[in-house]
């Protein structure tokens, strides 16, 4: 549907000048994407940096084929305009969305059904740290690792947004929460913000921490990000029933001489998912899941979104740079100022 008057005709927005380092994030002036049936544009006041965008600057993971190639996949502002058959949102109304991409821009499309209300207790810049997170660990968590009030988590990468987000969801649960970090620092980090335990990965081996923690028992469920280079010993890590959960590979996605028989012997599950490229029946879903079971705690303060540091639009390469430095503690948004 065409733009309302009182909005401009052209916004600014990132775009990739190729594959390559943050430098080549440029900021340019384009119109106005228009939302089709089913979705609003929402005037952007602040966007979320995630790992899968600097993925998508190196070339390693483009966009579905129906989405613009302007990075972003999620995003806080209000609704400026409706496409045909929205309902139960209007404009003006303030939400926080998962994209499927084009979230570093002024203004973006996100479907409605994928759209949440902002928190009263957060801002709109705060709110913009929310849907990837909270979609991804509500999904892999909570809906695929079935964890359960009383049961023990362990999430690795405790300090990053899915991290900090995965930590105060377990723990609001019920659950008994462990956290992998790199340093003392995040660790303490990672306590101060609900973990029973936090690891540090480069001086102890995670398993056998597990194992004296757990009075030789193991977890429940994991959340795991990197991969290949900790299968085995996420296996190892595993109770009886346990449940682990695959995210990410930042530790590579080819396991060598791979000894299974963990698996059988305390017959586990081992699963996992991307957010992504899910039908948008899925993400409705999660998002109707979320609206239920986390929102409430969010509107009380219970749980809230860890904000490591904002940067304008156009600085977006140094956005970049710091979430491939892993120095931050908890979610990199980019502000409009809008």
């Amino acid at each position: 549907m065409p733009a309302t008057p009182s909005l401009p005709d052209t916004m600014r927005r990132i775009r990739f000048d190729g594959a390559g380092g943050p430098e080549v994030l440029k900021i340019e002036t384009a119109p106005l994407p228009q939302p089709g049936p089913g979705q609003v544009l929402i005037e952007v006041a602040a966007a979320g940096v995630n790992r899968p965008d600097v993925m998508q600057r190196l070339g390693q993971y483009p966009p579905p084929k129906d989405a613009t190639e302007i990075p972003g996949l999620e995003v806080a502002g209000r609704v400026v305009s409706l496409g045909e058959g929205v309902q139960g949102l209007a404009p003006g109304a303030q939400v926080c969305a998962l994209t499927i991409s084009g979230g570093y821009a002024e203004f973006a499309v996100a479907e409605a059904a994928q759209c949440l209300p902002k928190p009263g207790p957060l801002s709109l810049v705060e709110a913009g740290g929310l849907p990837e997170t909270f979609f991804t660990v509500y999904a892999n968590v909570i809906m695929r690792g079935r964890l359960k009030p009383g049961e023990i988590f362990l999430v690795h990468g405790g300090s990053s947004g899915i991290g900090t987000t995965a930590i105060q969801i377990a723990k609001q649960l019920g659950a008994h929460v462990f956290a992998t970090a790199g340093s003392a620092e995040k660790c303490r980090f990672c306590e101060e913000l609900g973990a029973d335990a936090a690891i540090n990965y480069r001086d102890t081996d995670f398993a056998e921490e597990v194992k004296r923690l757990t009075d030789g028992k193991g977890v429940d469920v994991i959340l795991d990000m990197i991969g290949a280079s900790y299968l085995q010993r996420n296996l190892a890590s595993l109770a009886v029933e346990g449940r682990l959960v695959l995210i990410a590979l930042m530790g590579g996605y080819k396991a060598e001489a791979l000894n299974i028989t963990p698996i059988m012997l305390k017959r586990l599950t081992f699963t996992g998912a991307t957010l992504r490229p899910r039908p948008k029946a899925d993400k409705a879903a999660i998002a109707e899941g979320l609206r239920r079971d986390i929102w409430p705690e969010l509107e009380a303060g219970t749980i809230k979104p860890v904000i490591h540091a904002t940067f304008p639009l156009e600085k977006a390469g140094e956005a970049h740079a710091l979430m491939e430095s892993s120095a931050h503690l908890g979610k990199i948004l980019l502000v409009t100022g809008r």
